[in-house]
């Protein structure tokens, strides 16, 4: 019987590379996959469930263990370095499932990130590409130039601008791109545009422990009551909590997108910042953030001067469920009830390892039943940049992850982080209310109005008939609506069920479409600029707003099944 170790594989079964010594084929000498990682993978294939874009298309190569296959080949120099190649690494979410499913313990989070700065530098995209992703980062990693952009989205908002857009022909005509850029742009509230967290919230009675928070880019200004309420809830668990006002972007974005330079720069900003501080963790309220900054002793390694000082920090960098989670809980909770689905952050579940702590920080809260959603490993499409480069993938994606939300019947989604939350909202049916989890424990600290029940969402909204059930039901709550909230959050859209088929090699999945399996033809919605099935008084009432409409099919609904039955199926024949 052999006495060989389990963790050793046999040779035939690994991958192996084969080039001369100092050849890094069609890399440059900078920190290319290594060897060593290479050929721990043993193509057993545990991955290939987990994968998003091997689920969406079955293709080998757009697998985990097909992404390092081709790894081994540029490292032998067998391929070219062309758009054929670099596609299948665009097409990756660097989502992290693989690494979490892998029983070998193959690190692709790092192959990923030597290989993406390698195409970056070494291969020249196409100048439209090139110029997208420039805006994106010329605008995103920048607070202030954000601000003006949100400045100028909630004017548009304001204006009604996707209805007069979608009115005149032009929204359709519009890149994919910037079609997937517009539907995901969040509701804007102006005065929340120049809101800034204070520099210094001192802990509710004695300091347990000193804490410095990011406040992020689209964080602080898109959902700057995300950061209130971490303040919030992190001071009344016993916290001083430090905003150093010198802080910006984290590198985060530029990392996952492969602009190694641009992310290290931001790094040392951000370490810097801290510097002075004093503070014994840095907190964390957005996934992909915390998964970078703990990473920044692994970035910073070539750095004389910041390599110590960069492990140090990484050390220190915490979501603030762990901190929240090995805190024993100080503040009162009050009752929330209501049925809470969470959903796993790939950044902070598979990147991070963080999947117990928010769940146990979200139950201390009496009255709140907390449940998981199907297929928690596959990503919602959001991942950075991906659903603005890869609109297609990502919608189908977000579709997936959206329709896996109804199936639990939550009455609210807690969702870690930001990227995730505008995709989901994207394509949930109206009236399910999304969270950041540190909203629900600050709504959990403070005491309800005397003789009041606090739910997970508002009274109005828990009437479920527009949430649940198969067949015509379902297509009324997915149908457009054209009230303004609606739209402003990149409302749901009338889409067919996708089918998965299978990809021809060799085929380009930028310009791969979907075959949608057919449904019934959706009449024009009522509304000031659309036919309408109803005449009189009561069709310009219900065409006033969209929660006029929708009271008024819940108020039916809820009064019998029939009527509900019934009235579901002639809304969705009349349009509305």
């Amino acid at each position: 019987m052999s006495t060989q170790p389990a963790d050793r594989r046999e040779e035939d079964q690994r991958v192996n590379v084969d080039h001369p010594d100092g050849d890094t084929g069609i890399f440059d000498a900078h920190h290319p996959p290594t060897d060593e990682r290479i050929s721990d993978c043993v193509h057993c294939g545990f991955c290939l469930p987990t994968c998003p874009t091997y689920a969406l298309w079955g293709e080998e190569m757009d697998s985990p263990r097909g992404r390092i296959y081709l790894m081994k080949l540029g490292k032998e120099g067998a391929v070219p370095l062309d758009d054929t190649y670099v596609q299948h690494f665009d097409a990756c979410l660097g989502c992290m499932a693989c690494v979490t499913a892998c029983p070998s313990g193959v690190r692709y989070d790092e192959l990923i990130e030597a290989v993406r700065p390698q195409l970056e530098r070494n291969h020249r995209r196409r100048r439209s590409d090139r110029l997208f992703r420039e805006m994106i980062f010329q605008t995103f990693p920048y607070p202030s130039r954000l601000r003006v952009a949100a400045a100028f989205g909630a004017l548009y908002q304001r204006l009604d601008g996707h209805r007069r857009l979608e009115r005149a022909g032009l929204l359709r005509r519009l890149p994919e791109r910037l079609q997937a850029v517009e539907a995901l742009m969040p509701p804007v509230k102006a005065r929340n545009l120049l809101r800034r967290p204070p520099r210094f919230v001192p802990a509710r009675g004695p300091a347990r422990l000193r804490v410095g928070m990011l406040t992020g880019c689209v964080q602080r200004v898109f959902f700057p009551d995300v950061n209130a309420a971490t303040i919030r809830v992190l001071a009344a668990e016993g916290c001083d909590v430090v905003v150093p006002r010198a802080q910006r972007c984290c590198g985060a974005l530029s990392e996952h997108a492969g602009r190694e330079q641009e992310a290290l720069a931001r790094a040392r900003r951000l370490i810097d910042a801290f510097g002075q501080s004093g503070v014994d963790a840095v907190v964390v309220n957005v996934a992909g953030c915390g998964s970078t900054m703990k990473e920044y002793g692994r970035l910073l390694r070539d750095d004389p001067r910041y390599a110590e000082r960069a492990a140090a920090f990484s050390a220190k960098v915490r979501d603030v469920t762990e901190v929240l989670a090995e805190l024993a809980p100080r503040a009162p909770r009050h009752r929330i009830e209501g049925r809470l689905a969470y959903h796993d952050a790939c950044h902070l579940g598979h990147a991070q390892g963080v999947r117990a702590a928010p769940r146990a920080v979200l139950r201390t809260i009496p009255g709140l039943e907390v449940t998981d959603i199907p297929e928690p490993e596959i990503c919602c499409g959001s991942a950075g940049i991906y659903n603005m480069v890869m609109p297609e993938a990502g919608a189908d994606l977000g579709r997936r992850k959206s329709a896996n939300v109804v199936a639990v019947d939550p009455d609210a989604v807690a969702i870690a982080n930001p990227g995730c939350l505008l995709q989901i909202r994207r394509y949930l049916p109206p009236g399910v209310p999304l969270f950041h989890p540190v909203h629900q424990g600050g709504r959990s600290h403070q005491r309800p109005p005397s003789g009041s029940r606090p739910r997970a969402r508002p009274a109005h909204l828990r009437t479920r008939d527009l949430l649940t059930g198969a067949g015509q039901r379902r297509n009324l709550a997915r149908s457009r609506r054209p009230d303004a909230s609606h739209r402003a959050a990149g409302g749901p859209q009338v889409e067919p069920e996708v089918r998965r088929l299978p990809r021809r090699p060799g085929s380009d999945p930028r310009s791969r479409t979907t075959i949608p399996t057919p449904a019934a033809p959706m009449p024009q919605a009522i509304s000031s600029h659309g036919g309408s099935a109803m005449s009189g008084r009561m069709s310009r009432t219900l065409a006033h707003t969209g929660r006029a409409r929708n009271e008024f099919v819940g108020w039916f609904a809820v009064t019998s099944r029939l009527r509900g039955r019934w009235l579901s199926s002639w809304a969705i024949r009349s349009g509305m």
